[in-house]
C-alpha cells in the first residue's frame, strides 16, 4: 500500500515527525539507554515505571542580580530527593526545559508552565503564585514515568548553579538530540507475543471517546475556573467591604453613646463596640479564605487546563 503525504505542511502530524516516520524516513540508532519501552498494564498499555522513584521540592524563592546590579531575577531553589543536592534555577530555565520536552516528546502531554508576566514580576503575591505553581509542576514531572527520567530534565535538576561550563554543555547536548522528530518513534518499544496486539476498531473507539471527555472536561475546567475566580475576586474586594461598611456603622454608633456618660451604659457601649470589630474581623476572614481553598483548586486548574490544551494535538498524531 502506498502512504500519500500529507498536503498541509504545518499539520501537527507532519511537524511531530509522525508522517516521516510512516513514510520510513526516520534514520537514527537507538542505543539502549534512548529506549522507551511500552508495557501491558491492568489497564492496558502504558509506560514501564521509572525503577528509581524520586521527588523535588521548591522553596525560598530570592531576589539575585547580575551585571553589577542592572539585572534582577528570581531563583528557586530545587532539592531532588535522589540527589539531596540543592541548585538554583530561574523562570527562564524552566521555559527552556518546558520547550526542549515539548519538542522531543510529541506524542506525551507535557503540561504547560505558569503564564509568564512582563510588570509585577518581584511583587510578594507574584511570586508566592508561581512557586506554588511551578511545585505543582514538577510533582507531575517527577511522577511521569518517562519525561523524568529524560536527560534534559536530569541535567536541569542537577547540574550545579555555579558550573555555568557544564550547564551549557548539556544544554547543547540537548538541542543536538537526534532522538526528535520522526526519530523519536524508534525509540518506542512496544510489548510481542500473546496478547499484546490490540484491536484497531476498540483503540479507535477508546480514542474517541477520550477525545469527547478531554473536550467536554476542557469546557468545564474553563468555567470552573472563571467562577471561581470570580467568586475569590468578590471575597477579597466586596464582601470584605459590605462586612465592614457594617462594622464602621455599629462603631459610628458606639461613638455616639460614648458622649453619653452614663455608668449603666458602659456594657452596653462596649457590646457595640465589639460588634462592630466582629463585622471588621468577618470581613477579613472573607478575604483571606481564597488563599485557603479557591486558590489552590484554581492553581491545580491551570495544570490539568495546561494537559489538555495538548491532548488535541497528541490525537492527531495518534489519528494519523
Amino acid at each position: 500500500a502506498t502512504v500519500s503525504r500529507n498536503l498541509n505542511r504545518f499539520s501537527t502530524f507532519v511537524k511531530s515527525g509522525g508522517e516521516a516516520f510512516v513514510l520510513g524516513e526516520a534514520s537514527g540508532f537507538v542505543k539502549d539507554g534512548d529506549k522507551l519501552c511500552v508495557v501491558l498494564g491492568p489497564r492496558g498499555p502504558e509506560w514501564q515505571e521509572n525503577p528509581y522513584p524520586f521527588q523535588c521540592s521548591i522553596e525560598d524563592p530570592t531576589k539575585q542580580t547580575k551585571f553589577k546590579g542592572m539585572k534582577s531575577y528570581i531563583a528557586y531553589k530545587l532539592v531532588p530527593s535522589h540527589t539531596g543536592q540543592q541548585v538554583h534555577r530561574r523562570y527562564k530555565h524552566f521555559d527552556w526545559l518546558y520547550g526542549r520536552l515539548a519538542e522531543k516528546f510529541p506524542v506525551i502531554s507535557v503540561p504547560h508552565l505558569p503564564e509568564k508576566q512582563a510588570t509585577g514580576r518581584f511583587e510578594e503575591d507574584f511570586i508566592s503564585k508561581r512557586r506554588k505553581g511551578l511545585a505543582w509542576w514538577m510533582d507531575h514531572m517527577c511522577s511521569h514515568p518517562v519525561l523524568a527520567q529524560c536527560d534534559a530534565f536530569q541535567h536541569f535538576l542537577t547540574c550545579p548553579s555555579t558550573d555555568e561550563k557544564a550547564w551549557k554543555q548539556g544544554k547543547r547536548k540537548a538541542e543536538k538530540d537526534e532522538m526528535v522528530g520522526a526519530n523519536f518513534f524508534l525509540t518506542i518499544s512496544v510489548p510481542t507475543g500473546p496478547g499484546a496486539s490490540l484491536d484497531l476498531q476498540e483503540v479507535e473507539s477508546q480514542v474517541d471517546g477520550f477525545k469527547a471527555f478531554t473536550k467536554k472536561m476542557d469546557e468545564s475546567a474553563l468555567q470552573l475556573n472563571h467562577t471561581a475566580n470570580e467568586f475569590a475576586r468578590k471575597q477579597v474586594t466586596g464582601f470584605k467591604k459590605e462586612y465592614q461598611k457594617v462594622g464602621h456603622s455599629f462603631k459610628c454608633l458606639s461613638q455616639a453613646f460614648e458622649l453619653d456618660q452614663q455608668a449603666f451604659s458602659a456594657g452596653l457601649n462596649q457590646a457595640i463596640a465589639f460588634t462592630a470589630e466582629a463585622y471588621d474581623t468577618i470581613g477579613d476572614l472573607f478575604a483571606d479564605q481564597p488563599r485557603q481553598d479557591l486558590d489552590p483548586v484554581m492553581d491545580l486548574l491551570a495544570l490539568y487546563q495546561g494537559h489538555l490544551a495538548n491532548f488535541p494535538d497528541i490525537i492527531h498524531v495518534q489519528k494519523g
